[in-house]
């Protein structure tokens, strides 16, 4: 039950993210400067992740010049990992905090 829940909470997250990330993109330009800090914080964790000494995140080991480096195929994957494991934390504490009493006791509730 309580996996259940949890599931229900991440996948609402990350909907709502979704939505947040599609305005950033497509939305009025009110607004895209609001939800533009949704694209630009995961994105740029990356650079905090390679400054802590994680090896192999940034091309070129993070000297391209004047410029930004983009991430590597790496980076991506552990960038993933990070946020979804983050929103997973989230989703698992709302679920947690909205249980039943019942499921507080540690009583098991039939169908």
């Amino acid at each position: 039950m309580h996996l259940r829940r949890t599931l229900k909470f991440l996948a609402a997250l990350l909907a709502a993210y979704a939505l947040m990330v599609m305005l950033a993109y497509l939305g009025p330009a009110s607004l895209q400067e609001f939800t533009g800090y949704f694209v630009l914080v995961p994105f740029l964790s990356i650079y905090l992740f390679h400054r802590l000494g994680i090896p192999g995140l940034l091309e070129h080991n993070g000297a391209c010049g004047w410029g930004w480096c983009s991430p590597t195929a790496t980076g991506w994957v552990l960038l993933a990992a990070f946020w979804v494991s983050v929103a997973w934390l989230i989703a698992w504490a709302l679920a947690r905090l909205t249980r039943d009493k019942g499921e507080q006791l540690g009583k098991v509730n039939e169908p």
